[in-house]
């Protein structure tokens, strides 16, 4: 995305001609950039050969999951409907990892039916229901065992998932014990050991952490695992003051790690690969002034763009048209639901806007569309492509009478 004489612009594709052609709220991807940032994160990570499996929970369309097939890219997955789309956009079996604190016995069914790489397991039962539907259907079920490292990321309270306090992974006493219960199981093989520690992490340092944690558990075990899933969890820079993450870095400090010990890296990527692809165009309905401020409603609401209500998480606010008439009051640009947390931004000041302009909320790409709803009875957004000057329609958007 960038400005061309003052006009916003998709690739090669005005802004202004998008939202005129499909409407709003409307949220369009870049696929050059997509296919650059999954370019760069292999090129990041070439010398230890990881096996990347998207998060499909970050954005589940599956046209997308069908571009980033094109890559070898494999699925990481926590639902049965992920796993259903990721085999519908073509991404094998064999390179599909299923994560989550909670499969139903028909999602592990339909999980040991497709025979994919891996089920990572995060309870001692977990592990006890899939032995018994193995046994029951005389197959063999590579796992993974999710390890709680009890490592804060120094990210937002509520996308940390490797501290004790939090649902994810079992402590390290509960690790060794399972894995000494099931190593010689007829049914489950223990092919990998799994690791999460959050989300948006800009620093490389609570990996480093997070790696010396894993050495310690795998010599204290003994045991020889095939795998380690070390997540994903890289962030972006949503805002300048957030740091670029140091992939060179990273890749150095697993280097050293594997000269250790003889696995092969998974790596779970889903927001550094999709997030900054897409905006959400958005209408402004009214301009409401108080004395202090200004509203500026838009037609885009908390149930199209969760993040900002559930997270407190900053997305800028572009306009398609940019002019250097500044306006000083405070804008919060909010939404038409009729929730207080239906706002996306408050800034200080903002250039002049009118009713009925268009704007651009960024980087929401990862968790945008995956988390939206039809709270209020909203139908969800059209979701649309650009590759260079071609637009395409990737998702249609949701109509009234598809949902009452």
């Amino acid at each position: 995305m960038y400005f061309k004489k003052n006009k916003l612009f998709v690739e090669k594709v005005d802004a202004l001609k998008i939202v005129r052609k499909y409407g709003t709220p409307t949220y369009c991807y870049s696929l050059n950039r997509l296919r650059n940032n999954i370019r760069n994160f292999q090129r990041s990570f070439k010398s230890i050969s990881p096996l990347i499996c998207f998060s499909v929970k970050s954005n589940n369309n599956r046209q997308i999951l069908k571009e980033i097939k094109k890559f070898g890219v494999g699925a990481d997955v926590v639902s049965k409907g992920e796993m259903m789309q990721a085999l519908k956009a073509g991404i094998l079996p064999k390179k599909i990892v299923f994560s989550g604190v909670g499969k139903k016995t028909e999602e592990l069914k339909f999980a040991i039916e497709k025979k994919i790489l891996l089920i990572n397991t995060e309870s001692e039962s977990e592990i006890f229901e899939i032995e018994r539907l193995a046994k029951l259907k005389k197959k063999i079920v590579n796992i993974g065992i999710r390890l709680n490292p009890n490592i804060d990321a120094k990210t937002l309270k509520k996308i940390s998932t490797g501290k004790h306090e939090d649902k994810f992974g079992l402590t390290e006493k509960a690790f060794l014990n399972i894995l000494n219960k099931f190593e010689n199981s007829k049914y489950v093989k223990v092919k990998c050991l799994s690791v999460h520690i959050g989300s948006q992490i800009t620093d490389y340092k609570p990996y480093l952490k997070m790696l010396n944690v894993l050495d310690l558990i795998i010599k204290k075990s003994k045991y020889f695992f095939e795998y380690v899933d070390l997540g994903g969890g890289m962030g972006i820079q949503y805002d300048k003051k957030t740091k670029v993450f140091n992939y060179k870095k990273y890749n150095k400090i697993i280097k050293k790690f594997l000269k250790r010990h003889n696995v092969k890296i998974i790596f779970e990527p889903g927001r550094s690969l999709i997030a900054n692809t897409a905006v959400l165009f958005t209408q402004i309905i009214y301009i409401k002034n108080t004395n202090k401020k200004k509203f500026i409603i838009l037609d885009a609401a908390m149930n199209d763009l969760m993040r900002p209500a559930l997270y407190g998480s900053y997305h800028s606010i572009i306009p398609l048209l940019k002019t250097n008439k500044k306006n000083k009051r405070i804008h919060d640009f909010v939404g038409p639901v009729c929730e207080t947390t239906d706002k996306f931004l408050s800034v200080k000041s903002f250039q002049d806007l009118k009713e009925k302009e268009f704007v651009a909320i960024s980087d929401v790409g990862a968790y945008g569309m995956s988390l939206s709803s039809n709270y209020n009875l909203r139908p969800k957004p059209l979701e649309i492509m650009i590759n260079n000057k071609l637009m395409k329609v990737v998702l249609k958007r949701q109509k009234l009478i598809n949902i009452i």
